[in-house]
């Protein structure tokens, strides 16, 4: 294809260039087809509806046949649209003659999908974005006032409105978003062959899924510009690799510290780049460092349990890091779901009256699922049984699919803002470390994955002192250990409401802090940064989060600096720093190995 003709791309509309331009972008249209429809030749069957279409489908048909079984009610349902649309037509009309009406709908001052002025000062643009959120008001005025239907089915209904009313966004089509039209008329339709291009490319990265790219990946290889604190694997097996950091100071605190990240994303969240290192910033202060770093699973580790995973994992480090420094009790630290698997491990451990933890520090982690905010959404008898209708196939769940239900939570930011400008308008996202993992998604277990869902999500079995693993029935009463429980203001996977509530199942005394910001950016956030706040309410008798609250002091920037003083107020003594690994357990590849660089 003979490239543009156009000196200066962006400069002006060019007639050629633009039909060059339009031909590259068929062009890659037809590939990114090409790449869509390969997939069933290459085993991935799409003869079946999407199970999350046909609960979609089921989920809203539940809410119209509730207005639609009233005369009343359906005659009230098109009276609320019909008037809106009237007042619209009406301002419009006023604006037409000359006036200057108030809208009839304005969007929120933080919506960033409408902050260009032409949305506002074009009378088509402020027609159609004022009819789109006339709808949408709409939309979810149906399911709130929606009494007759139960909470859950509510709740999902709610989130699917949300979902479709952020993808028909006129912002997302490039004849309805004023910004996009310029765009392609001053590049004379560069804009939409490289992205069309872009397009191409991912949904042939995703095997026939559009794997939307969120951040460029040059210069954020794993091992080398992320994940490279300095240390080595002491120790592997088929569900992870044990790593211990190489110490930078002369003294460590005699009880070392060991880390269990969540299996559903990779460890290295938490050793980004150096600035923005947990794990570096913990062993700077003194600690010996061990972190598990998951296996990525295929098909023939899908039979791997739960009960798997806690024994191969967690129980099987405190082993190692016993016979490597000597001690026989480690702070732990359980991030996310690794904070349910670690607040499980203590529990068992408790019922065999084994002591081996000195402290356990839980981090956006939930023991108890009452609150478990919207991804309760995913979670029902028909959808798991679904879920594992479909694991059975494949033995795994695809991290793809993990990924795109995390992202559909803040799908305006993570899915739909990267549509707009990587495919229509054509600009490749620049390099970000937390992106960059975000994208990094992995598979798990059909077994591990079923027995989480069921018997937390589904069943609350663990703070309801009914979970069984190893044939030992859990107790987080019997969890004496002092426990640091840090939730994130604004985190939709873990909320602090139910991260609180979960602190009162401990048996020991719990310090409950609260930090701002969300479930990633909220835990990994340095002290040097000097970003966001954190709230401590010392000897606060409460488990309601208002209350909470109300008694709780702010105190600027990281809670890192907080952590590590109640880390050394209950084991101070310090040892010199340790070698990586011995005799028994002699290095055997660099950190961060290479079970994490295992892509899905």
């Amino acid at each position: 294809m003979t490239e543009p003709t156009s000196e200066k791309p962006g400069t002006g509309y060019n007639p050629e260039a633009f039909a060059l331009n339009l031909a590259r972008a068929m062009e890659s249209t037809g590939q990114a087809l090409a790449a869509y429809f390969k997939a069933p030749e290459e085993g991935q069957m799409r003869d079946k509806t999407p199970s999350e279409l046909t609960e979609v489908v089921k989920t809203l048909s539940t809410v119209a046949d509730y207005w639609l079984s009233d005369q009343n009610r359906a005659a009230e349902l098109q009276l609320s649209l019909g008037k809106s649309y009237l007042d619209l037509w009406g301002n419009a009309a006023r604006r037409l003659a000359g006036e200057e009406p108030e809208p009839a709908a304005a969007p929120a001052a933080r919506d960033k999908r409408f902050q260009d002025p032409e949305w506002r000062a074009n009378p088509f643009y402020d027609f159609v974005l004022q009819a789109y959120l006339l709808t949408s008001r709409w939309a979810f005025d149906l399911v709130h006032k929606a009494e007759g239907v139960d909470p859950h089915t509510r709740h999902k209904a709610e989130f699917y409105v949300q979902q479709i009313t952020n993808a028909i966004a006129p912002s997302n089509f490039l004849l309805t978003n004023p910004e996009l039209v310029r765009d392609t008329v001053t590049s004379s339709g560069e804009n939409l062959a490289r992205g069309m291009k872009m397009l191409a490319e991912d949904i042939a990265a995703g095997h026939g899924t559009l794997r939307i790219r969120q951040s460029d990946p040059a210069g954020m290889v794993v091992g080398e510009h992320m994940a490279n604190t300095p240390g080595k694997v002491i120790f592997q097996n088929d569900t992870m690799q044990l790593i211990q950091y190489t110490p930078t100071t002369e003294k460590v605190l005699r009880t070392p510290l060991l880390i269990v990240p969540p299996w559903i994303n990779k460890f290295y969240i938490l050793d980004l780049q150096p600035k923005k290192s947990f794990i570096k910033w913990c062993v700077d202060q003194g600690l010996t460092v061990f972190v598990i770093s998951w296996v990525n699973p295929d098909r023939s580790l899908g039979h791997k349990t739960f009960e798997d995973y806690m024994k191969e994992g967690p129980l099987t480090a405190m082993d190692v890091v016993e016979k490597v420094t000597g001690e026989l009790t480690t702070h732990t630290i359980g991030y996310c779901v690794g904070g349910t698997m670690l607040a499980s491990t203590l529990a068992w451990l408790a019922a065999k009256r084994r002591v081996r933890a000195a402290s356990a520090t839980f981090f956006a982690a939930q023991v108890d699922f009452t609150y478990a905010g919207d991804l309760m959404v995913f979670v029902d008898e028909e959808q798991v049984s679904a879920l594992e209708r479909d694991m059975a196939e494949t033995g795994v769940l695809e991290g793809s699919k993990m990924a795109m239900a995390f992202n559909m939570l803040r799908s305006n930011d993570l899915i739909w803002s990267y549509v707009v400008s990587n495919y229509l308008k054509g600009k490749a996202p620049p390099p970000f470390d937390l992106l960059h993992w975000n994208s990094d998604a992995t598979r798990m277990p059909a077994a591990n994955h079923s027995y989480y869902l069921r018997n937390c999500y589904l069943e609350n079995r663990l703070s309801a002192g009914t979970m069984v693993l190893d044939n030992t029935t859990l107790d987080l009463s019997k969890v004496k250990v002092p426990v640091y429980n840090l939730a994130t203001r604004e985190d939709h996977i873990a909320p602090a409401r139910s991260v609180l509530h979960g602190s009162r199942f401990f048996g020991g005394p719990v310090k409950f802090v609260m930090s701002g910001s969300g479930h990633i950016a909220g835990v990994v956030n340095p002290p040097a940064l000097g970003k966001y706040q954190y709230w401590t309410n010392e000897g606060a008798a409460t488990y309601d989060l208002d209350e909470w609250v109300k008694g709780a002091t702010e105190h600027k920037g990281s809670w890192w600096p907080d952590w590590m003083d109640w880390l050394r107020a209950i084991d101070a003594e310090e040892v010199d720093a340790r070698a990586v690994g011995n005799e028994a357990y002699p290095p055997i590849e660099d950190a961060p190995g290479s079970y994490v660089k295992v892509r899905a």
